[in-house]
């Protein structure tokens, strides 16, 4: 028996009404299950161990395949709220809040977004990245405080990532979001879930009982972790920062990210390097412009005025012909 600890209020209140409906819903998810593929886990070799979780990962991209309709309705509505000078504003909890903060803060230095325009809220805030702070998920209350101070408007859009799909902070965040006129969205693993309820579109991404039971990290994480890439690479690819299958908005901070610019706009314009380099240096280390230069046969301040008027929107500019997304 452990001594000189305290049993937290949550493990003491399960032995009322609440923990038992508590049990009861958990009980329900599949998520929660236990994964017939790895029982004896704890018995198991190195080598098995290694193939029992592959084989389980390679479940996760045929779920998320099921959810695409899903996935290509909230991009495009991702790409309209930005486009119209809204925000992308994540909402998590635990291992989904960590995922959800990893997507939002890749897409300044892939896409040269404001730093504003894709946020993360996460229970627990800031210090929740690194260390354990859970508790805070159970809190209704605090999911719409955190929120609440973010004011989102019907230019917003909120996305709940829970894996359960029932997380009170997550889904009392998305319900005052949408009731505060923003667009919702919620990414899970378990249907009919309440988070369905609160948020617009759901996209359901349903990868099974987990091999270590409610580690929601392993696939749901991994599912989760592919859903926020394609929302976010597809919003930022229907909004024009990519032309071709190219990183063209790359923003240049480091030797590397300097490096990966020159070869985008070789490969783009079928340059020699050194006339790469020139050209972005004419053009004030800034790829799309460089690249509107060549393409367009323009000098810099002409693609700078193209750009504007394509809201960044590089084949547009390009082409100069703005079109609808």
């Amino acid at each position: 028996m452990l001594t000189g600890t305290t049993i937290p209020s949550t493990l003491s209140n399960q032995t009322n009404g609440a923990g038992k409906d508590q049990a009861s819903l958990l009980q329900h998810l599949t998520t929660e299950s236990q994964n017939e593929a790895s029982q004896g886990f704890d018995t198991k070799s190195a080598l098995e161990i290694a193939r029992i979780i592959n084989h389980e990962d390679a479940k996760i991209a045929a779920a998320v395949k099921k959810a695409i309709p899903e996935i290509a309705a909230v991009i495009d509505q991702v790409a309209r709220c930005l486009r119209d000078g809204g925000r992308l504003i994540y909402v998590g909890a635990g291992s989904s809040g960590r995922i959800a903060a990893l997507d939002a803060s890749e897409c300044p230095p892939t896409y040269s977004s404001a730093p504003g325009q894709v946020q993360y809220i996460m229970a627990g805030g800031p210090k929740a990245l690194a260390s354990a702070v859970e508790v805070n998920e159970d809190s209704e209350e605090l999911g719409q405080r955190d929120i609440a101070r973010r004011r989102p408007t019907r230019k917003d859009i909120v996305i709940g990532v829970s894996a359960s799909g029932r997380t009170p902070y997550v889904v009392a965040a998305v319900a005052y979001a949408r009731s505060r006129g923003a667009h919702t969205a919620a990414v899970t693993c378990n249907a009919g879930a309440p988070i369905s309820e609160a948020a617009e579109t759901t996209i359901v991404a349903e990868v099974g009982p987990e091999v270590i039971s409610g580690s929601t990290r392993m696939k749901a994480g991994t599912a989760q972790k592919m859903i926020l890439n394609m929302i976010t690479t597809g919003a930022m690819t229907r909004l024009g920062y990519v032309y071709e299958n190219l990183m063209v908005n790359v923003h240049m901070q480091n030797s590397k990210l300097v490096e990966r610019g020159i070869r985008v706009l070789m490969g783009a314009c079928n340059i020699d390097r050194a006339t790469a380099v020139e050209t972005i240096k004419s053009a004030g280390r800034s790829v799309p412009v460089a690249l509107v230069m060549l393409k367009a046969g323009v000098d810099k301040p002409e693609a700078v005025r193209r750009l504007a008027k394509s809201d960044g929107n590089v084949r547009l500019a390009i082409e100069d012909d703005i079109l609808e997304l």
